[in-house]
C-alpha cells in the first residue's frame, strides 16, 4: 500500500463526511434487523446441529493451520510480534472511530484519532505505539457494537466457516463493517481513498495476520480450554457471548483475560 501525510490527514474528512450518513445508514441496518427474529435470547441457537458441524470444521482447520502457525509466530523476537500486533491493532482503530461518533463518543472519536495519527505518523506507520505511552488507548468498537450500545439484543447465536462464532446482530454488524470501514473501501472494494490504495491481498493478510496474532497469544488459553472443557462449543459459545457483551459495556475485564475475540 502506498501512504503520504496528506493523506493520512484526508482520511479522517472521509470518516467525518460518513458519519453525517448515519441516519441513513442506521435507518438501513435497523430496518434489516427488524426482518429477523431478535426477540431470541443470545443462549438460543439459529440451528445448533449445522453449527456443530461447522466448529468441528473450524476447529479441524485450527489444529491444521492456524495453531502451528501461531507457534511458529510465538518462536520470533518480542520487536517484531509486537510491531505486528502494534501495527494491525492500528489500522483496526480506523474502523473504531466512526463507530465511537455514531454511539456519541465524542472523546472516545478523538482519543482513537489521535492514537491512529500519531501511530501512523511518529509510529512508522503504526509498528510502534506512542500513542499509548501518551495516555491514548483506542478501544476498540464496531457496527455489533455500536447495534448493541442501542439496545439491540444479540439475536440467535450460530458459527460461520473459518470466521467462527457470531449472533444475528453481529452478522449484520460485519457486513456494515465493510461499508464503514475505510480499510475495507481501499482495500478489499479496491477502491482509491485521497490517494491510498490497495487491494483484497492487503485486506486478507492485515486480517490473516490479526488472527493469528490473536490465536499466539492466547496459545496457552485456548490449550487449557481443550484439555478442561466437558462440551467445547458451549465453552466458546459462552466465552464469545460474555466478550461481546463486555465489549459493548466497554468493559477491559474480557481484554485483559481474551484479548480480542472474535468480531
Amino acid at each position: 500500500m502506498s501512504y503520504n501525510l496528506s493523506s493520512i490527514c484526508k482520511i479522517f474528512l472521509y470518516i467525518a463526511n460518513y458519519s453525517m450518513n448515519l441516519k441513513k445508514i442506521t435507518t438501513f441496518i435497523f430496518s434489516t434487523i427488524l426482518l429477523i427474529s431478535f426477540e431470541a435470547k443470545a443462549s438460543d441457537e439459529c440451528f445448533e446441529s449445522t453449527s456443530r458441524a461447522i466448529f468441528k470444521f473450524n476447529m479441524g482447520f485450527d489444529n491444521a493451520i492456524l495453531e502451528p502457525i501461531a507457534k511458529g509466530y510465538n518462536k520470533l523476537p518480542e520487536p517484531i510480534k509486537n510491531g505486528t500486533s502494534n501495527f494491525t491493532s492500528n489500522i483496526a482503530t480506523l474502523l473504531s472511530i466512526p463507530n465511537h461518533l455514531f454511539q456519541g463518543n465524542l472523546r472516545g472519536a478523538g482519543d482513537a484519532t489521535a492514537s491512529f495519527m500519531i501511530n501512523t505518523t511518529i509510529g512508522i506507520i503504526g509498528f510502534a505505539n506512542p500513542a499509548e505511552k501518551l495516555g491514548l488507548k483506542s478501544q476498540k468498537e464496531d457496527v455489533g457494537q455500536t447495534l448493541g450500545s442501542y439496545g439491540f439484543g444479540p439475536g440467535c447465536y450460530f458459527v460461520l466457516p473459518i470466521l467462527g462464532p457470531t449472533t444475528a446482530r453481529d452478522t449484520l454488524g460485519m457486513i456494515a463493517d465493510s461499508i464503514v470501514d475505510p480499510f475495507s473501501h481501499v482495500t478489499w472494494r479496491e477502491n482509491e481513498l485521497f490517494g491510498i490504495s490497495g487491494n483484497k491481498v492487503d485486506y486478507v493478510a492485515v486480517k490473516g495476520t490479526t488472527a493469528v496474532d490473536f490465536r499466539a497469544d492466547n496459545e496457552v488459553n485456548f490449550d487449557s480450554l481443550e484439555k478442561n472443557s466437558i462440551d467445547l462449543y458451549a465453552s466458546f459459545k459462552s466465552l464469545y457471548l460474555q466478550d461481546r457483551q463486555n465489549k459493548i459495556n466497554n468493559s477491559q475485564s474480557s481484554e485483559e483475560e481474551w484479548g480480542n475475540l472474535g468480531n
